[in-house]
């Protein structure tokens, strides 16, 4: 449940982000990707491939649909430096930082903060974007 003082969330008065393409949400620690058949579909259309060259080589099938495949070392594959993807990335890549796990409570969204320089820069999300983010969200 979200941390509400007083009737507000600690994000009330809006949040700062821009993506400033740092790469820390994209490497590290393995992690789990998910993407929609209509994002595989765009992926595939981006990478200029047919859409079962794109699932054979990058992508592993997941309960929920497809995952990306990681590196050896836990980072996305379509990192390289910084995404290769970009202008086509799953919806979870999309909404990060704004993930459930991260907007739990306020000490979640510091240590997010830490790991992320993107927060506090660029457009103010308000709070009703932020929770319309979350209740899409499946992370």
């Amino acid at each position: 449940m979200l941390l509400r003082m007083a009737g507000r969330t600690f994000f009330s008065d809006g949040i700062q982000f821009e993506c400033v393409d740092c790469g820390n949400c994209c490497t590290g620690a393995p992690g789990v990707v998910r993407l929609s058949g209509p994002e595989a579909d765009a992926l595939a259309d981006h990478l200029g491939m047919t859409r079962a060259d794109v699932e054979q080589q990058y992508l592993m099938p997941d309960d929920q649909g497809w995952r990306i495949r990681e590196q050896a070392n836990g980072d996305c594959i379509f990192f390289d430096g910084r995404c290769s993807i970009h202008p086509v990335k799953p919806a979870q890549c999309r909404t990060y930082p704004f993930w459930f796990k991260n907007m739990r409570s306020m000490e979640r969204w510091q240590h997010t903060c830490r790991e992320c320089p993107g927060i506090g820069q660029g457009r103010l999300y308000s709070e009703a974007e932020i929770l319309e983010i979350l209740e899409r969200s499946e992370t």
